[in-house]
């Protein structure tokens, strides 16, 4: 059965920012609390901005962040990414991603978001290589620290435009991640795996994706 929605994660699957949110959450903790931060050694692929802030505060802090700290620490984020984007070296979008979103789009199939980012993070990632046309709807890091809980977002939100609900095999879900496909799973949706990130072909299928794709080069499952 074709899908009737297909919801996909950005970093790993459609782009590579090339490092720009590792320098804009270093920038934001310089400027809020003058310590260098890394968020590479606190956190793992797939975790939602939120819980990357707030690990990494901790990491390297030693203490939980307030609620005040938190949201100024994510402004101070969002306020370095656009300039990181758009002045990233290693900014590219991955193989096959327009290809793949034009195929899907013509088909008639609904195209949304499913990421960790905050939703201004997702399409501040996304306008440089101009993709954020492709897109109606999502489920972000803003909606839920809790990455099956935005993707169960998502669907919902998919849910409301085509007005009706939706069965495991009429939703997918796109990620290059384990995360990815365990919140996929958690979600009730079809779960594709991309290894055009960190993670193989056999790492996505070990974690019960129910496609692999080496890249959104390869025939999307339909």
């Amino acid at each position: 059965m074709k899908p009737l929605a297909v919801l996909f994660d950005i970093d790993g699957t459609l782009i590579a920012t090339g490092g720009a949110s590792t320098r804009s959450w270093r920038g934001a903790f310089e400027e809020l609390y003058g310590v260098p931060a890394d968020i590479s050694k606190f956190t793992t692929g797939g975790m939602t901005d939120p819980n990357v802030g707030r690990t990494t505060f901790v990491g390297v802090l030693g203490r939980e962040p307030s609620d005040e700290e938190m949201t100024r620490l994510m402004a101070g984020y969002l306020e370095r990414l656009p300039h990181e984007v758009e002045t990233s070296p290693g900014y590219k979008v991955l193989d096959g991603a327009p290809e793949c979103l034009e195929k899907l789009r013509d088909a008639g199939v609904l195209l949304g978001l499913t990421t960790g980012g905050l939703e201004a993070a997702a399409h501040i990632k996304l306008s440089r290589a101009g993709l954020n046309g492709f897109f109606t709807f999502g489920g972000y890091g803003s909606d839920s620290p809790d990455r099956a809980e935005l993707t169960r977002c998502g669907i919902e939100r998919a849910r409301e435009i085509l007005k009706h609900p939706l069965t495991k095999a009429e939703v997918s879900v796109v990620g290059d991640t384990p995360l990815d496909i365990e919140a996929s799973l958690d979600a009730d949706a079809t779960a594709v795996g991309v290894a055009s990130g960190a993670y193989s072909v056999d790492q996505l299928r070990d974690a019960g994706a129910d496609h692999v794709l080496s890249s959104l080069r390869d025939a999307f499952p339909m």
